[in-house]
């Protein structure tokens, strides 16, 4: 039986921290070291859109969005969805353009995870609760994200978080079709998952931020 490694949540060169790059996302899907990977960017889909232009299905176009209690991610999207607005307002707007509500890095203070009364108030719109994710590592909440899932009778992934090259790879899910807007959410309630943390690379968004920061400078 074939298997499929996911990845739902990685940041390209169109983050601001961000610096995944064409070339990476084409070796590792030709070496099949990861078989579909979302391109979350924080909000901004451009990039995303491009990657699958030229790299096909293996690319999910998605997006990071900043709401104004902690971040939402869109998968499946056709349209940039504002920064700015509401967790409801945001889900209910991924939903508006037919995508998927993914919850990264919930309850995280350090990295703007989404809030448990905003869970409950949007619980009826998310699909899917990231439960491991592999840049969590100052600030874990694995064990209550899975408590959250597992009440609201929902999937969960384990995703890199991935803003560079290194240690990516080490976290993702393993379903056994080829995902599809319609068959996503159902493929993860019978997921396995790799749950290895991405080392070094938890550094990249702030090493990527101050490269960004001297290249204007220069």
């Amino acid at each position: 039986m074939s298997v499929y490694k996911v990845d739902l949540h990685t940041h390209s060169i169109g983050s601001p921290d961000g610096g995944l790059k064409r070339r990476h996302y084409k070796y590792f899907i030709d070496n099949h070291l990861l078989d579909f990977i979302a391109v979350t960017d924080h909000n901004r889909i451009d990039v995303a859109q491009q990657l699958q232009a030229e790299l096909g299905k293996h690319i999910i176009v998605g997006e990071e969005i900043t709401t104004t209690d902690g971040e939402i991610i869109g998968l499946y999207l056709k349209e940039r969805i504002a920064p700015g607005l509401t967790p409801l307002a945001t889900a209910r707007a991924i939903k508006e353009q037919g995508g998927i509500v993914y919850i990264p890095h919930p309850f995280e203070t350090v990295r703007s995870g989404v809030s448990e009364q905003t869970l409950q108030e949007i619980a009826d719109y998310v699909d899917i609760i990231e439960g491991w994710n592999g840049r969590a590592v100052f600030q874990n909440r694995t064990r209550q994200a899975l408590r959250w899932a597992e009440k609201l009778n929902l999937p969960v992934a384990s995703s890199s978080d991935a803003h560079g090259r290194a240690g990516w790879g080490y976290s993702y899910s393993v379903i056994d079709s080829e995902p599809t807007h319609a068959s996503l959410v159902a493929l993860l309630s019978n997921a396995a998952y790799s749950k290895r943390k991405v080392g070094i690379g938890i550094v990249y968004p702030k090493l990527n931020r101050l490269i960004r920061k001297l290249r204007r400078a220069a």
